[in-house]
């Protein structure tokens, strides 16, 4: 993942087409300022990478599993200490913490619906499956057609069948 480097890191370069915004760089981009940091950005900035007392816990505790297409890194207990004698399973996100950017396989794995975790077991791919694409809403690559507030230009025509609704007087 690479910073942002127009306007101080923290605005996104792109252009609008069909009514979405192309970006130029990564979704996901961390701001500069954010790198500036370093050790205070560690220690304090949960929501863009672990936190030392996570890093303490897993090197304690836990065994990397493995690591999925975005980078983010999977990890299991190696003693089971819960009340239900299950074991606990973390991922640790690359970059920015979005529940989203956990692919569908390794979301199986880490709610106990497969035993065996995608890089010994891996989920059959049909042909028609897409990729996996994290949930961009609220980003500058959030799906914006054409009449909506962040896209100027005519709403698009409803299909006719949408009755307005006005109550009985």
């Amino acid at each position: 993942m690479r910073p942002c480097t127009k306007s101080g890191g923290s605005h996104w370069t792109g252009r609008m087409q069909d009514g979405i915004f192309r970006a130029d760089s990564e979704p996901y981009c961390r701001p500069e300022r954010v790198h500036e940091m370093g050790l205070f950005a560690k220690i304090f900035a949960w929501w863009d990478d672990a936190t030392p007392g996570t890093f303490f816990t897993l090197a304690k505790r836990a065994e990397k599993i493995g690591e999925d297409e975005y980078g983010n890194l999977y990890y299991r207990e190696r003693k089971p200490s819960g009340a239900s004698g299950r074991e606990r399973r973390w991922v640790v996100y690359k970059g920015y913490a979005d529940a989203s950017r956990v692919p569908a396989d390794w979301h199986g794995w880490m709610h106990h619906t497969f035993d065996e975790p995608p890089t010994d077991a891996p989920l059959p791919r049909q042909k028609w499956e897409l990729d996996h694409k994290p949930n961009l809403t609220g980003t500058l690559h959030a799906y914006r057609p054409t009449g909506s507030l962040a896209v100027q230009g005519p709403r698009q025509r409803a299909s006719g069948d949408y009755e307005s609704w006005t109550p009985d007087a």
